[in-house]
C-alpha cells in the first residue's frame, strides 16, 4: 500500500519513487513520447518492435528478425507468434503494420513522424510485414527500439479511440495497468502471459516524486524500495546504510545547454566565450562527486560517431578576450536568460548556478529561470526557448542522427538552432547509404558545431540508483528503470 514501510523480506509490492509524472499513456504521440525519462514506464506496459538489452544492443522482441532487401528498396520483419495483449486478444502482424502506418501518419501527432514516414505501403502477410522504402533512412531499425517505437493494439485502439485508450491502456508488456492516479502514482500488475516470462514482482507501484529531497526521504524512511536521480552526496551517504544499496553506471544521457539563435547568441564571440568559461571537470567533481564524464560534442565515448580529437576546453582568459572584442566585460556584461529544471536531474539547478558564477567572472550576466521539464518540451517545440536552456538529451541507440541530428537540424521540432549553414551540412546525411561516409559526415558536423559554439555539451551522466538490499536492480544503459528486470535478493 502507498505509504507503508517497504523494508521486508518476501516483498509482495515493489514500490518505486520516480522522478517525473506521467502525462499520457500513449507512448507514440505528443511531447511525452520523446521524454527519455518516461520510457521506463512505457516499456513496463508496452513492447517495442525490437527489444533493447541493458547494454543497448538490439535483440528479438515482438519482431524476431528484420532487414532490407538486396537493393534496399524494401524492409521486411518477421513477427513473433503466440503473444497476447493484456485483454487476452491475440497479437498479430496486423498490429505491427498498423502501428508503423499510424506512426508515419502526420495526422496522428507522432513527434518522430518524419522518420516513420520514410517507409510506406506497409503490409502484413501471415507473420511477415513488409514496407517500401520511400526515403532511405539508415537508422530505421534503430528507431524500432527507441522513442515512439512501440506496438499498440489495432483492434482495441480502433474500438475505444484515443480517450478510451488513455483511460484503459493495454499492451503486450511485462506489466498491466491496474490503477492510475494522475500526478500521484500508477499501480501495475504482472502480466502472467508475458512472452518474455512473468516478472518476479506481482505488484509494482510507481510513485511520482518530482522533488529530489523527497525521493531521498522515500528510500531512507523505507517507504520505497527503489529510487533514482538524487544528489550524489546523498547517494554516497545512503548506500552506506545497511538496508540500502547503490548502483551507478554511465548511461546514454548527456547534460547540455541549448543555444537559441536569438540575441545575444547571434554573436559568435558571446557563444564561444560562454563555452570556454565553463570548467566542466570542476563542476563534475564538486557538484556530482565525480559521477560524470566531460564531453565537448553531443556524442559520448559510447556513441559510434564519437571523435576525441574535437575539444573545446576551459579558457576563461580567451573568453574575456572574445567578449571584449564585442564590447563586453565584467563591468559591462552581456545579459541573457538561461532556463533549467530543478531536481529533475541530480544538481541540475546547482550546475547552472555554478555556470552562471563562472560566466559572471568573464563578463556574462545570466538570469536563471526554473521550469518543469514539460515546459521545456513545449517551448522547444515552439522554438521559443531562452537564449540558453539546460537539458538532458537521451540517445539510447548511440547514433549521431539521434544526438547531433535532431538537436541541431533547424527543421527538426527538437532543435532551436536554425542556421542555414548547418542545415546544409546535415541535410544530405539523413539518407546517406555509405555508412563510413555517413559517420565521417557527422564527425565533420560536430567539429563545425564545436568550432562555432552552436551548443554547449557538458557531460555524460552516471545514473544513481538507490534500492533496498532486498531488491536486485539491473541497470539499463539507456537510463530506463525497468521493474521487470528487478529480482528479490
Amino acid at each position: 500500500m502507498i505509504g507503508t514501510k517497504a523494508y521486508a523480506q518476501g516483498i509482495d509490492e515493489l514500490v518505486i519513487a520516480y522522478n517525473v509524472n506521467l502525462p499520457s499513456w500513449d507512448p507514440t504521440v505528443g511531447l511525452s513520447a520523446v521524454n527519455p525519462t518516461l520510457q521506463g514506464i512505457y516499456q513496463s506496459v508496452f513492447d517495442q518492435f525490437i527489444l533493447q538489452q541493458p547494454d543497448l544492443s538490439p535483440a528479438p522482441g515482438l519482431i524476431t528478425e528484420w532487414g532490407w532487401n538486396d537493393d534496399k528498396s524494401q524492409i521486411w520483419m518477421k513477427v513473433r507468434e503466440g503473444v497476447t495483449w493484456h485483454d487476452g486478444s491475440p497479437f498479430t502482424a496486423e498490429d505491427v503494420a498498423w502501428s508503423l502506418t499510424r506512426a508515419g501518419d502526420e495526422a496522428t501527432g507522432n513527434p518522430i513522424q518524419f522518420i516513420w514516414s520514410t517507409i510506406g505501403n506497409i503490409k502484413a502477410d501471415g507473420n511477415m510485414v513488409t514496407a517500401d522504402v520511400v526515403r532511405f533512412e539508415p537508422t530505421i531499425f534503430k528507431w524500432m527500439y527507441f522513442l515512439t517505437g512501440y506496438v499498440l493494439p489495432k483492434a482495441y485502439y480502433e474500438k475505444v479511440g484515443p480517450e478510451g485508450f488513455e483511460a484503459a491502456p493495454i499492451g503486450t508488456g511485462p506489466y498491466m495497468v491496474d490503477k492510475f492516479e494522475r500526478n500521484a502514482f500508477v499501480r501495475l500488475k504482472a502480466n502472467p502471459n508475458y512472452w518474455g516470462g512473468k516478472p518476479e514482482f506481482e505488484t509494482v507501484t510507481i510513485k511520482f516524486v518530482t522533488d529530489a529531497a523527497s525521493r531521498v526521504a522515500e528510500i531512507e524512511s523505507g517507504n520505497a524500495h527503489v529510487t533514482i536521480e538524487m544528489p550524489y552526496e546523498e547517494y554516497d551517504r545512503l548506500k552506506a546504510n545497511a538496508n540500502i544499496e547503490g548502483t551507478s553506471a554511465p548511461i546514454s544521457d548527456i547534460g547540455m545547454i541549448f543555444l537559441n539563435d536569438v540575441e545575444p547568441m547571434l554573436d559568435e564571440n558571446v557563444r564561444k566565450a560562454a563555452a570556454l568559461a565553463i570548467d566542466k571537470k570542476l563542476i563534475i567533481d564538486r557538484l556530482l562527486s565525480g559521477y560524470g564524464v566531460p564531453i565537448d560534442t553531443l556524442q559520448t565515448p559510447d556513441y559510434i560517431a564519437y571523435d576525441p580529437s574535437i575539444t573545446v576546453g576551459y579558457d576563461p582568459d580567451k573568453a574575456m578576450e572574445l567578449l571584449a572584442a564585442s564590447g563586453f566585460s565584467p563591468d559591462n556584461p552581456v545579459k541573457f536568460k538561461i532556463q533549467t529544471t530543478r531536481g529533475f536531474k541530480p544538481k541540475d539547478y546547482e550546475i547552472i548556478q555554478a555556470i552562471v558564477g563562472l560566466w559572471r567572472k568573464v563578463g556574462i550576466e545570466a538570469e536563471i529561470e526554473v521550469y518543469e521539464i514539460a515546459k521545456h518540451f513545449e517551448l522547444r517545440a515552439a522554438d521559443t526557448l531562452a537564449p540558453a536552456a539546460f537539458y538532458n538529451w537521451g540517445n539510447s541507440v548511440g547514433d549521431p542522427t539521434t544526438s547531433t541530428g535532431f538537436a541541431m537540424f533547424g527543421p527538426s521540432p527538437h532543435s532551436v538552432w536554425d542556421g542555414e549553414d548547418l542545415v546544409g551540412m546535415i541535410g544530405p546525411l539523413w539518407g546517406e547509404a555509405d555508412e563510413e561516409k555517413r559517420i565521417q559526415g557527422w564527425k565533420d558536423v560536430d567539429r563545425y558545431i564545436a568550432d562555432n559554439a552552436l551548443v554547449i555539451p557538458l557531460m555524460q551522466y552516471v545514473q544513481p540508483i538507490l534500492h533496498s538490499s532486498d531488491v536486485q536492480v539491473t541497470p539499463h544503459a539507456s537510463g530506463a528503470l525497468l521493474p521487470h528486470l528487478m529480482k528479490r535478493s
